[in-house]
C-alpha cells in the first residue's frame, strides 16, 4: 500500500492495471464459450429427455444458470474484451446471447454506452434506477404497485422482464441498423425454436396434440428463460444497489466515483462462479471493460494495491440482496441516500407532505 493519497480520477485507476491484465489470447475464449455452450447444451438435452416432475424443476435451475455463464461470454464479447477480431467478438457474441433472447448490438448499445458511462447517475443511468420519494408520490396507482413489485424480495426478475428486456430489448430499437439487425435476428430465433418445439412436442403416436407441444415450448424455452430473468436480475441489482451506494445527481457525479464507488464486488462460492465467470468481481469492469472476465481478480488486486481503501468486497451476496430489498426502496432526492418506505413517510412528514403509499388514500 502507498503511503500518499491517491488520485480520485478513473484514468488514475486505470494507470495501475499491468498489460497482462489485458491479455485475452483466442483459445481462451474459445474454451470458455465451448465450455458454456456444452453446459446449457447438455442441460437442455436433459430437460428433453426428462419426464418425472421432481427432476424438472432442478433441471430448470441450471438452465437458468447456464444461460447466465452464456450471457457473460457475450457480455465480454459485446465489451471487445474476449478476443482482439471483431468478427469473432461479434459472432461468438451473438451465438451466446440467443438464448437470453438478447439482441447482441442493441443490448450493447445501451449496456456499454449508458450504463457503463453514466453508472449510479440519476437521471441517466437506466439499470434499476431508484425513484426519489417526490417521483414516487407522484405515481398512480399501478406505478406504485409495480415499484412495490420491482423492489421486493422477488422482484428482480419481475423488474428485468420488463423493464430491461421487453422494454429494452423488444419495444425499443436502438439507433443503429446493426441493432434493427440483431433484432430480426432474435425474432427470427424466437419464432423458429417456439414452432419447432411445439412441433416435435405435439407430434405423438394418437395424432398431433397441441397441449403436448405447448408443454415442451414450456419446459424446454420458456420457463429456463424466465429463471434465467431471476439470476441477471438479482446480479445486477446487487452490483449496484446497496445502502452504501448513494446515486448522485450529474452536477455531484464522476467517472470515478460512478466506476469505483458505484459497485461491490462479491467473494461467492466457487461452484457458483463457475457458471458465471467472475461477474460478481464488478469493480475492475467498470473501471475498464477490456478486461476479459477470467483477469478480473488479478485486475481487482492491482486496483487494490493503491486503492484498497475505497474498493467495496463482501463475502455475504444473498444476505445483502436481503438487507438491500428490505432498506433500499426510495432515495433522497437531496443526498441521494436510500430508505425504506417507513422511513420515506417519516421524511414526508418532515416536510409537511403526505406520502400516499398505496395510491388508494
Amino acid at each position: 500500500m502507498i503511503n500518499h493519497t491517491p488520485k480520485e480520477t478513473l484514468s488514475s485507476v486505470r494507470d495501475i492495471l499491468s498489460d497482462t491484465t489485458f491479455e485475452n489470447p483466442t483459445y481462451k475464449g474459445i474454451f470458455y464459450f465451448i465450455r458454456s455452450l456444452f453446459l446449457y447444451t447438455l442441460v437442455i438435452f436433459l430437460l428433453w429427455n426428462t419426464q418425472s416432475w421432481y427432476f424438472i424443476p432442478i433441471l430448470w435451475f441450471m438452465a437458468g444458470l447456464s444461460i447466465s455463464g452464456l450471457f457473460v461470454i457475450g457480455h465480454d464479447c459485446a465489451h471487445g474484451a474476449l478476443f482482439k477480431s471483431n468478427r469473432l467478438n461479434y459472432w461468438i457474441g451473438q451465438i451466446s446471447m440467443l438464448p437470453s433472447l438478447h439482441a447482441y448490438n442493441q443490448w450493447a448499445y445501451g449496456h456499454n454506452r449508458i450504463h457503463h458511462g453514466h453508472t449510479v447517475k440519476r437521471q441517466a443511468d437506466f439499470v434499476w434506477h431508484p425513484a426519489t420519494l417526490e417521483e414516487y408520490q407522484s405515481y398512480n396507482l399501478l406505478q406504485k404497485a409495480l415499484h412495490k413489485v420491482y423492489w421486493s424480495f422477488l422482484g428482480a426478475g419481475i423488474y428485468y422482464l420488463i423493464e430491461i428486456w421487453l422494454k429494452g430489448m423488444v419495444i425499443y430499437s436502438a439507433p443503429l441498423k446493426e441493432a434493427r439487425r440483431d433484432k430480426h435476428i432474435i425474432h427470427s430465433f424466437i419464432l423458429i425454436v417456439s414452432g419447432l418445439l411445439i412441433y416435435l412436442g405435439g407430434n405423438t403416436e394418437f395424432g398431433f396434440d397441441i397441449y403436448a407441444g405447448l408443454w415442451l415450448l414450456t419446459k424446454m424455452f420458456f420457463v429456463p428463460f424466465i429463471i434465467w430473468n431471476y439470476f441477471i436480475g438479482f446480479t445486477v441489482y446487487i452490483h449496484h444497489i446497496h445502502k452504501e451506494i448513494p446515486w448522485r445527481e450529474k452536477e455531484d457525479w464522476t467517472p470515478f466515483y460512478g466506476q469505483m464507488r458505484g459497485t461491490i464486488n462479491y467473494h461467492v462460492n466457487p461452484v457458483y462462479n463457475f457458471f458465471i465467470h467472475n461477474i460478481y468481481i464488478h469493480a475492475p469492469h467498470h473501471v475498464h471493460m477490456k478486461i476479459p472476465f477470467y483477469n478480473l481478480k488479478k485486475a481487482l488486486e492491482e486496483i487494490k494495491s493503491v486503492y484498497g481503501g475505497l474498493v467495496r468486497e463482501s463475502n455475504s451476496i444473498l444476505g445483502d440482496y436481503i438487507r438491500s430489498t428490505a432498506e433500499c426502496k426510495l432515495i433522497d432526492s437531496q443526498t441521494g441516500e436510500w430508505m425504506d418506505y417507513k422511513k420515506a413517510q417519516i421524511l414526508a412528514k418532515e416536510n409537511g407532505l403526505t406520502l400516499v403509499m398505496d395510491g388508494g388514500e
